[in-house]
C-alpha cells in the first residue's frame, strides 16, 4: 500500500486537493456535478465567471416609484431569467414590458392553480383584463399558493394596476387586448383537453402566441422599431411564441403529469399513436414509445424555426433584439437537450448553467443567433435515429431550417457589402 509522504509539497497538495474533491462530492453532490460540468466545458466556465463578475444581480431600475419598485422586485422573484433582459430594455419599453409580463403572470397563476373550482376560475379568467381598469383590485384568496412569490403578486396586484394605469394609452390597449384574448382562450381549454394538433396550435396561440403579438405591438408603438411591418407581424409573432411554448410543453411532461389532477398538453393526436394511456410514458417498460412520442413533439416544434429567423431579422433596436433572441436561442438548445432523451420522463432536463450564460452573453447580434441555431440543428441531426418513425419529417424540417439559415446569412453579407461600398 502506497504511503503519502507529507514532507513532499507535491504529494501533500495533491492529497489535499483530492481530499477536497472527494469531500465536495460526498457532502455536496449537486455542487460537485456543477463544478465537473465547468471543468469539462472550460469556455462555458469562463463565460460563467465573467457573467458573475459583470452581473452579480439583476439591475433593477433606480429612481422609481414605490409601486414600480414593487413591480420590478416581483419580476425578479417570479422570473429571474426574464427580469434580467426586461431590466436591460431601453427606458421607453421597460415599464410596459414589465407590466405586460406581470399581468400575464398573474393570469397564468390563476389558470395554473388546480385547487380553484372551475365555477370560480372561469369568471376570473374572463374578467381578468377588466380588473386592470379597477384601481385597487387585488386577490387575497391564496390563489397560486404552490408558489409564494406568485401568490404575493396577486395579493398586492393593485400596485401593478397603479403602474399599468400610468402607461401611455397605446401600451395599455395592447396589454389589455392580449390579456382579454388570453384569458378567454385559457378558459376554453380549462374545460376541454387538447385532442388534435389543431387544438395544440390554438392552445399555444392563446398562452404564448398572443404574448408575441402583444410584444410586437409594444415594440412598434414605442417608435424604436420603425418598420411598418411590425403592425402586420401577427403570423411571425405567433410563431415566435409557439416555438417557445412547444419546447416548454414537450420538456415539462413529468411536471405536468404529476399535478393533481394531471395536466396533459401533448395533443392526443400525437401521443395516441404510441400509447392508450398518457401516464404509461413514466414507466420504463414503455421507454421506446415514450421517446418516439417525444421526438414527434420535438419535430412539430421545429417547423416554426424559419419564422423565428424572419422575425428576428426585422428587429433593429439592440436591447429589443437581445430580449427577443435570448429566449429563442435557449429554446433551441433545450430542444437539443430533450430530443431523443428518455430522461424527460423521469426527471427535469435542463441545459448546463454555463451553456445558458454563454448563450445569453453571445446572443447580441443576428449573425451570432443564426450561428447558435446552426450549431444546435446540426447536433439534433447527429442524434436523429433512422429507425424513429418521425425521422423523415424531422429531416424535412431540419432541411427547411438550414435553407432559411443560408438565405439569412446571404442577406447579412449583402447588407454588409452595401454598407461598405457606401
Amino acid at each position: 500500500m502506497a504511503v503519502i509522504d507529507f514532507s513532499s509539497p507535491l504529494q501533500f497538495w495533491s492529497a489535499a486537493v483530492l481530499g477536497a474533491v472527494l469531500a465536495v462530492r460526498l457532502l455536496f453532490p449537486s455542487l460537485a456535478k456543477k463544478l465537473w460540468e465547468v471543468i469539462c466545458h472550460p469556455i462555458e466556465g469562463a463565460h460563467l465567471v465573467l457573467f458573475l463578475m459583470m452581473y452579480q444581480r439583476t439591475k433593477v431600475p433606480k429612481d422609481v416609484t414605490p409601486q414600480e419598485k414593487f413591480c420590478f422586485d416581483s419580476l425578479v422573484k417570479v422570473s429571474r431569467s426574464f427580469a434580467s433582459v426586461i431590466c436591460e430594455l431601453t427606458p421607453e419599453l421597460r415599464n410596459p414590458v414589465c407590466i405586460f409580463y406581470l399581468v400575464l403572470r398573474g393570469l397564468d397563476t390563476v389558470e395554473d392553480d388546480m385547487d380553484i373550482p372551475l365555477s370560480i376560475k372561469l369568471p376570473i379568467l374572463h374578467e381578468f383584463a377588466g380588473y386592470l381598469d379597477q384601481k385597487g383590485w387585488n386577490s387575497r384568496k391564496g390563489y397560486g399558493k404552490a408558489n409564494k412569490d406568485e401568490m404575493a403578486l396577486l395579493h398586492d396586484f393593485d400596485q401593478v394596476i397603479d403602474v399599468y394605469q400610468k402607461l401611455k394609452p397605446m401600451y395599455r390597449k395592447a396589454i389589455q387586448d392580449a390579456t382579454q384574448r388570453m384569458g378567454d382562450g385559457m378558459s376554453e381549454f380549462a374545460k376541454r383537453e387538447v385532442k388534435t394538433i389543431k387544438d395544440y396550435e390554438l392552445y399555444c396561440h392563446y398562452v404564448a402566441g398572443l404574448v408575441g403579438i402583444g410584444l410586437s405591438n409594444l415594440f412598434y408603438h414605442s417608435g424604436l422599431e420603425g418598420n411598418e411591418a411590425f403592425c402586420q407581424l401577427d403570423a411571425l409573432s405567433n410563431s415566435m411564441g409557439l416555438f417557445l411554448q412547444k419546447v416548454n410543453v414537450t420538456r415539462d411532461y413529468l411536471d405536468d403529469i404529476m399535478q393533481s389532477p394531471p395536466r396533459i398538453f401533448y395533443p392526443r393526436e400525437i401521443w395516441g399513436k404510441y400509447t392508450d394511456d398518457f401516464n404509461k410514458f413514466k414507466d420504463p417498460k414503455y421507454r421506446k414509445e415514450a421517446v418516439q412520442c417525444l421526438n414527434d413533439m420535438v419535430t412539430d416544434a421545429l417547423k416554426h424555426i424559419p419564422d423565428v429567423f424572419d422575425y428576428l431579422y426585422l428587429v433593429k433596436e439592440p436591447s429589443v433584439y437581445k430580449f427577443c433572441a435570448i429566449p429563442q436561442v435557449m429554446a433551441i438548445s433545450t430542444l437539443h437537450a430533450i430530443y431523443n432523451n428518455p430522461d424527460v420522463f423521469t426527471r427535469e432536463v435542463k441545459i448546463r448553467k454555463g451553456e445558458a450564460v454563454m448563450l445569453i452573453m453571445q446572443s447580441t447580434s443576428y449573425r451570432q443567433t443564426l450561428t447558435h441555431f446552426l450549431h444546435y440543428l446540426l447536433l439534433i441531426e447527429r442524434k436523429a435515429d433512422r429507425r424513429d418513425p418521425n425521422y423523415e419529417k424531422m429531416m424535412k424540417y431540419l432541411e427547411l431550417a438550414r435553407a432559411k439559415l443560408i438565405k439569412q446569412f446571404e442577406l447579412i453579407n449583402e447588407s454588409k457589402s452595401e454598407s461598405e461600398s457606401q
